[in-house]
């Protein structure tokens, strides 16, 4: 009877698609993780700074002084976001790149060899 290997290759078919679905999960999971924690800092490390620029700029003794406070600031916080938007786009490639793994692998298996 040829149901039976039918089943069982169903079965494990389904299994492994099960296990990657939940492999993926799991990796999408840690690198959604990774990325919330990064943007927790960079947004704490921007708070404190643009504190510490605040604090500079109320002990300006002139308006050229202040200018040039503001105008540091401003192109440190500038490089610091291209880094950062930098830094985002390769832990957000790189969470897809791993999440996707055990999925295109799952998929791999099913191709007739």
């Amino acid at each position: 009877m040829t149901t039976a290997p039918n089943l069982e290759a169903f079965q494990n078919f389904s299994k492994q698609q099960i296990e990657a679905f939940t492999a993926a999960s799991a990796t999408l999971t840690k690198g959604l993780q990774e990325i919330a924690a990064e943007s927790t800092d960079y947004s704490k490390k921007a708070f404190a700074a643009g504190s510490a620029v605040l604090e500079k700029l109320l002990g300006a003794r002139s308006v050229e002084a202040a200018v040039q406070i503001q105008s540091e600031y401003a192109k440190q916080a500038y490089e610091g976001f291209v880094a950062q938007s930098s830094k985002f786009s390769e832990l957000y490639a790189k969470v897809a790149s791993d999440a996707l793994k055990p999925v295109t692998s799952a998929y791999a298996n099913l191709q007739p060899k």
